[in-house]
């Protein structure tokens, strides 16, 4: 059997000497005397792996400004010191913040650029992360046969060290576990390494009787390596966890772009009743194409009870929801159940307690007149066979019954806030495939400014007339379902095969979904199996710096109320998971579309190459188009430059300052004073 440490160090020895044989620069006398610019972007280099595209995406979608380099490229740049630095107005510039490499060192030992890269980040204090690399002495680390482990991480209970506490990863409450979402398929691999002189752990595991580190910082020759070794995906929760911190670390806490945890659950069709699911035809009466479903038909409302209940959950746990209402749909059960409803008593009684969001006054379909009786249905035409569509008027007294309504009762509402009912009135592919000609109009006449849409469709802002889009997400906690025991009944139909009762929809589209082994058992899989598998998803969507809100019916809210163990698991996995210093962001959905808004205009200026920004000394200046506001990270205690005398600069979040801030009166730039 081949000793795999032995070769190891071997070829661990040669390529120590390789590098040590080539002397590294120093920096130049002309460096040493004059305060460098050091540029706000980050030099990715690129080997095609999950871990580099890892952390590419947390900085692409974080609004950090990158470079990135493809090193499978015939026509890649060469990495020397043109490329990483030059003089500008007679000041010495370092191109690059921030280097993201594969390992430590992805050129071959004895490198030239390797050797460039070297000296440029002694010369100018640039950082270094190696996205995944094995333990071994060249990384600060011992072999794994000294005290170490190398094999599967899936389920490994790793804490934040003492020193991540106060440095990088603050913000974390302490644990980051791994991944184990199946025991049937490996999804994490790595190293655990004792550390060695020069070494700083951050993360580390147990290993047998001591612990052995994952992450840490590896400071030697006057350079600083963020040192990662296991393998990761962007989507990993163990990745999402320390994807603020290795960013953090990376550019020393200074940079563009911001990150928040955000979570907002929208309750839609709040007074009116939704359509039951029935378990022996599979489909629901009353809705859309149930065969045999006439006369069958049954609804689910929240009660009194349910309303108490709701209001007492927000209050234990500190979140808000959103409830989107139908007043008009109320008011006709109302009038069909003797003139009573206990519901919209204690709702509007407690109106003070929610958020509040107009959902059109009845919840009809705003788009082009539906003929059902074809499956799928398809618009109607006129007799020139032009699509018939409902009228602006139609639309726009929709919402403005709504409103009224909501104004009569004291509820507040925000009326540039608008969901339709299924978003209808928005293109619906493939039989509406434009949106109505007449939504927009009606959104003009009522000032709406954003209107909700389902991120599953459209998950891009888009505008509809003056309005824009807020794509939502919808959760798998289905709307025609009360009970636990109903969702497991039309989860097993969705997804089981035919050959176990089910529809086989996922046979028959295996790219978008997966069939069961097995039939979840009715009266315990919703708790022990789609919880945890929602609550997952949601949390993967609260730790990407994803500002779309969730939806759900208020059905979820009533009967087994199937909705609060999905909330409870996101929210509390989550409060375990970080500290105070970094709240679940609950905000509206105008604040959600004014986010995105922002991104957009944002990514367009990066990608357009019309952002200049760079550090020199304590000084931050960022020079972005006119009406662009910037994203920007940076330390508590940085002031922003006005034209006389300074201001608080952002808002604090996970131990820092960020904000999206634009020039000051009569600047043309933004300038941060960074604190000493």
């Amino acid at each position: 059997m081949v000793n795999k440490n032995r070769m190891n160090r071997v070829a661990a020895a040669m390529a120590a000497a390789a590098l040590m044989s080539v002397a590294v620069p120093a920096a130049t006398a002309h460096a040493a005397a004059v305060t460098p610019r050091v540029d706000l972007k980050v030099l990715v280099v690129d080997d095609g792996g999950s871990s580099v595209e890892a952390i590419t995406a947390e900085l692409r979608d974080t609004g950090v400004p990158f470079t990135r380099v493809d090193l499978g490229s015939p026509t890649r740049p060469v990495i020397n010191a043109a490329f990483l630095s030059d003089t500008v107005d007679g000041r010495p510039r370092a191109k690059y913040q921030g280097v993201v490499l594969p390992n430590e060192n992805p050129f071959g030992a004895g490198s030239a650029e390797m050797t460039a890269l070297s000296a440029y980040e002694t010369t100018y204090g640039i950082r270094q992360v190696d996205a995944y690399t094995w333990a071994h002495p060249g990384v600060g680390l011992e072999y794994t046969d000294n005290g170490g482990f190398s094999g599967s991480l899936d389920g490994t209970p790793a804490t934040v060290t003492a020193a991540g506490k106060a440095g990088p990863f603050a913000y974390l409450g302490g644990q980051v576990t791994f991944e184990d979402n199946s025991p049937l398929v490996p999804e994490s691999y790595g190293f655990m390494g004792k550390p060695r002189a020069g070494y700083t752990s951050y993360l580390d595991a147990p290993v047998g009787s001591g612990r052995a580190s994952l992450v840490g910082e590896y400071t030697h020759d006057g350079r600083s390596e963020l040192v990662v070794t296991f393998g990761y995906n962007q989507h990993q929760q163990q990745f999402r966890l320390l994807a603020r911190g290795i960013v953090e670390w990376l550019t020393q806490g200074v940079h563009l772009g911001q990150s928040r945890n955000y979570f907002a659950v929208h309750v839609d069709d709040v007074f009116a009743p939704d359509a039951r699911w029935n378990k022996e035809l599979n489909c629901t009466p009353g809705d859309y194409a149930c065969a045999g479903g006439e006369g069958k038909e049954s609804t689910i409302r929240m009660t009194a009870a349910d309303a108490q209940y709701a209001a007492q959950w927000q209050t234990s746990k500190n979140f808000k929801l959103d409830l989107l209402f139908n007043a008009g749909a109320g008011e006709e059960w109302k009038a069909e159940n003797g003139g009573v409803d206990a519901l919209t008593d204690r709702l509007v009684a407690d109106r003070a307690k929610y958020r509040w969001m107009n959902h059109t006054y009845t919840h009809p379909f705003l788009g082009c007149v539906q003929d059902t009786t074809t499956v799928p249905w398809t618009c109607t035409k006129n007799a020139q066979g032009a699509i018939n569509w409902m009228s602006r008027a139609e639309i726009s007294a929709q919402i403005r019954d709504n409103n009224n309504w909501a104004a009569s009762k004291g509820i507040v509402t925000d009326r540039t806030e608008l969901v339709t009912g299924e978003h209808s009135g928005l293109k619906t592919a493939p039989q509406q495939p434009q949106d109505n000609p007449n939504l927009a109009g009606a959104l003009a006449d009522n000032g709406v400014k954003w209107a909700g849409s389902d991120n599953s469709r459209e998950p891009a802002q888009r505008a509809v007339g003056a309005a824009l889009t807020v794509p939502r997400h919808p959760m798998n906690v289905y709307y025609n379902t009360g009970t636990n025991a109903e969702m497991a009944d039309e989860y097993n139909w969705i997804y089981t095969s035919r050959a176990d009762g089910g529809s086989g929809i996922c046979e028959d589209n295996p790219a978008t979904s997966t069939c069961l082994p097995a039939p979840l058992d009715v009266n315990t899989g919703y708790l022990n199996t789609i919880v945890p598998a929602e609550a997952r998803t949601a949390l993967r969507h609260v730790l990407a710096n994803d500002p779309r809100p969730h939806y759900v019916h208020q059905s979820n809210l009533a009967e087994d109320r199937t909705l609060y163990p999905v909330l409870n698991q996101v929210l509390d996995t989550y409060r375990s998971l970080y500290a105070t210093s970094a709240p679940i962001v609950n905000q509206s959905m105008k604040d959600t579309g004014l986010e995105l808004t922002r991104r957009t205009a944002w990514d367009k200026a990066l990608a357009a190459g019309q952002v200049t920004a760079y550090k020199i000394g304590k000084d931050v200046t960022v020079k972005a188009p006119a009406g662009v506001l910037a994203p920007i990270t940076a330390p508590n205690g940085t002031k922003k430059q006005l034209l006389l005398g300074t201001t608080d600069f952002g808002a604090a979040y996970a131990g820092n300052l960020s904000g999206w801030t634009g020039p000051a009166l009569l600047q043309s730039a933004v300038t941060l004073r960074l604190p000493s």
